[in-house]
C-alpha cells in the first residue's frame, strides 16, 4: 500500500523539491504551507492516512515545535522528520525532547532524505503504533485492571467508584494520554448500565459541519451527501452510556443541541420534524481547562455545570511516578503476550530512566515506548540503550548506563577524553558544546561499549559502515587506537582500507 508523507514548510521552493523526492520514491505526498494547516490535517478526519511528516521547524505563527507538541501526544509513533537550516545543539534537543524521529539539516540531499523517510517508515512498521490500551480491552474493563497503587491514582480511582454507583454526568479531566477513556469504560462496567452500549465519540476529530448528523443523526436527503437516514451516536447508545471524548472541541452550535439533549432527553436529527427519546449516562471527557474556555466564551457556561456535576481529574503520569514499575511490568507482559513473543525483564537503570523522565504523552507515550523496547531488543533484559529517544529527551541530558548508579552526566563536569561513560551536552563552563564534539564522545563511547565492531556500532548509531569509518577517520578516532593509556580503545585502520582490526586479530569485513 503507497504510503503518504505530509511536506510542511512555508517556502514554496522547499516544498516543490522535496515534493520532487517523495513523489518519484513512489510516495503519495501531500503539502502544507504552515503549521496551522499541518494541525488540521493532522487533526483532521484524514489524519490516519498520513504515513510520515517532514516538518520545517522555522516557520511564521505557528512553528515546527509548535505542530510536533500540539500533534505528538495524539500520534505518539508517528514518523516526524525535523527540517531546518540551523543544526546547533539546542535545536537537536528541542526537536528530539518535543518528539522528532529524525533530523535534517538545510540543504539535505535526495538520499539523506530518502535514507530518513525509509529508515523512519521501517521502524514505524516493525514496531507498529500501539493502539490506545482502551482498544484492547472491551467494555467489561473494570477498576481492578487500572494499574497504580499510588496516592494521587488511589484517590481517582476512589473518585470514579462513586461516580459509578449514580447516573449523573462525569466530566473527566486530565493531560492526553492518562488514560481517560479507560477510567470511563470501568465506570460503565461497575454501573447499573454494565450490559449496556458504550459509545465512544471524539469530539475534535469530527469536521465542524457535520457534527450534528454524527451525534444526532440524520434523515435521508436533508444535506448533499445524505443518501442514507443515520440513527447518530446518541441514538446508538440508547439505555447505555455514551463517551464524548475532547468535549471542549464541541462548536458552539452542537454545544446548544447537547445541551437540549441533557434537558429534554431527546434528540432531534437532522432534516428531521420529529424528536427521538433516548435514555443515555453521559461521561464526557477534556485535556482542557473548561472553566477557562467559559471565561472566554469558548464553551456554553449552561453547558458546563450540567457536564461538571462530577468532576474527575486522572493525574499525569509525573504525578505518579511510584507507578511506573507496575505499568512497565503490565506493559511487558501484555505485548509479550499479544505479539507471542517471550517476556523480558527491565535492569536498575533503564527503570530509573524511566522513572525519571516527565513522559508528556503519558502512559500512552510509556507504553508505545515499552512496545518499541520489547520489539526491538535482541535481549533478554531491556537497558537504557533499548530507549533512545526517552534519553534523548531526558531534560536535555544524556543518561551514562554506568554500573555505579551515577547515570546523569552533570551540566558542569568535564568531559575526560577517553574512556568516559557519558556524552555531555556541556562543556566545564556550563556552555553547549559544538556539535562535532558531542559525536566524537558519543562514537568513541559506543566505539568502547561494542568493544571495536563497527557493524554492531554502525547498527547502534543509526548510520551506515561506510559512514562510521569516515567519520572515525574525520574526527581523528583512528588515531586514539595507538594511544598506550587507552588499552580498551581498539585500532582502527583508515576509511580507504575498509576493515577496523580488532584486539582477537578478526577483520570487521568478516563479522
Amino acid at each position: 500500500m503507497t504510503k503518504t508523507v505530509l511536506i510542511v514548510d512555508d517556502e514554496a521552493t522547499q516544498l516543490r523539491l522535496i515534493g520532487t523526492v517523495t513523489e518519484r520514491d513512489g510516495y503519495h505526498t501531500r503539502y502544507a504551507d504552515g503549521g496551522q494547516e499541518a494541525i488540521e490535517i493532522l487533526s483532521g478526519p484524514d489524519a490516519s492516512d498520513v504515513d510520515l511528516v517532514i516538518l520545517d521547524l522555522s516557520m511564521p505563527k505557528v512553528s515546527g515545535l509548535d505542530v510536533l507538541k500540539r500533534v505528538r501526544p495524539d500520534r505518539p509513533s508517528l514518523p516526524i522528520i525535523v527540517l531546518t537550516a540551523h543544526s546547533s545543539i539546542s535545536n537537536v534537543v528541542d526537536s528530539m525532547r518535543a518528539g522528532a524521529t529524525d533530523f535534517l539539516v538545510k540543504p539535505a540531499s535526495a538520499e539523506r532524505i530518502r535514507t530518513a523517510i525509509k529508515n523512519a517508515i521501517d521502524a514505524q512498521e516493525l514496531t507498529g503504533e500501539l493502539q490506545p490500551l482502551t482498544e484492547k480491552f472491551d467494555a467489561d474493563l473494570n477498576f481492578s485492571e487500572l494499574v497504580g497503587s499510588s496516592e494521587a491514582m488511589a484517590d481517582a480511582l476512589s473518585i470514579a467508584r462513586k461516580a459509578a454507583s449514580s447516573n449523573i454526568p462525569v466530566l473527566i479531566e486530565g493531560e492526553s494520554g492518562v488514560g481517560k477513556e479507560l477510567f470511563a469504560k470501568a465506570i460503565q462496567s461497575a454501573s447499573a448500565r454494565s450490559h449496556k452500549p458504550f459509545v465512544t465519540v471524539n469530539c475534535g476529530a469530527i469536521p465542524a459541519n457535520l457534527v450534528e448528523s454524527l451525534l444526532f443523526g440524520h434523515e435521508k436527503g436533508s444535506f448533499t451527501g445524505a443518501s442514507e437516514r443515520h440513527v447518530g451516536k446518541f441514538v446508538e447508545a440508547n439505555q447505555g452510556t455514551i463517551f464524548l471524548d475532547e468535549i471542549g472541541e464541541l462548536p458552539l452550535d452542537a454545544q446548544v443541541k447537547l445541551l437540549r439533549v441533557l434537558q429534554e432527553g431527546e434528540v432531534e436529527p437532522v432534516g428531521s420534524r420529529k424528536t427521538i427519546d433516548v435514555d443515555i449516562r453521559l461521561v464526557s471527557a477534556t485535556n482542557r481547562d473548561l472553566a477557562k474556555q467559559v471565561e472566554r466564551g469558548e464553551f456554553r457556561e449552561d453547558l458546563y455545570y450540567r457536564l461538571n456535576v462530577f468532576p474527575l481529574r486522572i493525574p499525569p503520569l509525573r504525578s505518579r511516578r511510584s507507578d511506573i514499575p507496575a505499568l512497565v511490568t503490565h506493559f511487558i507482559n501484555h505485548i509479550a503476550k499479544t505479539e507471542s513473543i517471550p517476556a523480558k525483564s527491565i535492569d536498575a537503570a533503564a527503570m530509573e530512566l524511566l522513572q525519571s523522565y516527565d513522559w508528556p504523552g503519558n502512559v500512552r507515550q510509556l507504553q508505545n515506548a515499552i512496545f518499541r523496547a520489547v520489539v526491538l531488543s535482541d535481549h533478554d533484559t531491556l537497558s537504557i540503550l533499548d530507549f533512545p529517544q526517552v534519553q534523548m529527551q531526558a531534560g536535555g541530558h544524556v543518561f551514562s548506563g554506568s554500573s555505579d548508579g551515577q547515570f546523569w552526566s552533570s551540566p558542569a563536569a568535564p568531559v575526560s577524553r577517553t574512556s568516559q561513560k557519558h556524552a555531555d551536552l556541556f562543556d566545564k563552563d556550563g556552555h553547549i558544546r559544538s556539535l562535532s564534539a558531542v559525536e566524537a564522545d558519543v562514537i568513541r563511547l559506543a566505539l568502547e561499549r561494542y568493544k571495536g565492531r563497527m557493524t554492531e556500532v554502525a547498527r547502534r548509531l543509526g548510520i551506515g559502515r561506510s559512514t562510521l569509518y569516515r567519520k572515525v577517520a574525520e574526527l581523528g578516532l583512528d588515531d586514539e587506537g595507538d594511544d598506550e593509556s587507552d588499552p580498551d580503545i581498539v585500532e582502527i585502520s583508515s576509511q580507504s582500507t575498509g576493515k577496523s582490526t580488532h584486539s582477537n586479530g578478526l577483520s570487521d569485513g568478516i563479522e
